[in-house]
């Protein structure tokens, strides 16, 4: 029963976070706490770009409205599926904060894109939590188990010896929510497996740190450990 009621909750917490999504298109603003924003603001301020890990926890895009940036412009990797006047709806509004979405292509076409901005010094925003399209993975444990994340990420940044970072924003109330910035740790002097390795086991511990303060907040719907 408890675990049920869990669902459903997961479930209304879900449809709000989505209804919260298309009101901040329209204009609709919420309270927003950072924490952890002096770590975005100090790789802002370095002359390489960077690397941001996002995941499926509440509502990134929020994020959009918060983390911006006048020195760098930053380049989100984002789902190629949605409608049209979706995504033109979503550009137009993160075009004022000096943010470029990248939908995902089947041509791959946004992969030349995402190199160009990180050879152009800028910030570059992925999900780090799903494997999609890619069977290319790292594994780690996570919640008592091992589970398999994309090597996507993981690749970029230790070809490139890029500093990240992991957002997470989660719903605190109705109108508030949260945002958490984490420095993700690795010995760029390491062999590269290794690098990736310790890389992921940082974003993994952030993001398990978060899901377990915030579990009705996790909205991971595919089988996670398989």
């Amino acid at each position: 029963m408890r675990a049920a009621w869990s669902t459903y909750i997961n479930h209304c917490l879900f449809s709000q976070i989505v209804i919260d999504r298309f009101a901040v298109f329209a204009g609709k603003r919420f309270k927003v706490e950072i924490e952890g924003y002096e770590q975005f603001l100090r790789l802002e301020k370095q002359e390489k770009g960077f690397l941001i890990f996002s995941s499926h926890v509440g509502c990134y895009e929020v994020a959009g409205y918060t983390l911006t940036s006048k020195l760098k412009r930053f380049n989100a990797l984002v789902y190629g599926g949605e409608k049209a006047f979706i995504m033109e709806g979503r550009q137009e509004v993160l075009g004022l904060h000096n943010i470029r979405m990248v939908p995902v292509r089947d041509d791959m076409t946004h992969l030349f894109l995402i190199n160009e901005a990180i050879d152009n010094n800028e910030i570059v925003s992925m999900p780090a939590d799903r494997i999609v399209g890619s069977a290319k993975s790292v594994a780690s444990c996570f919640m008592g188990a091992t589970a398999r994340f994309p090597l996507g990420p993981l690749s970029i940044a230790t070809i490139k010896g890029l500093d990240a970072l992991a957002v997470n924003v989660v719903k605190v109330a109705s109108k508030h929510y949260k945002v958490f910035v984490a420095p993700l740790a690795y010995d760029k002097k390491a062999p590269r497996r290794e690098q990736m390795q310790q890389l992921l086991n940082s974003y993994v511990a952030e993001l398990e740190t978060v899901v377990r303060q915030y579990p009705l907040q996790w909205f991971n719907f595919y089988d996670f450990w398989s």
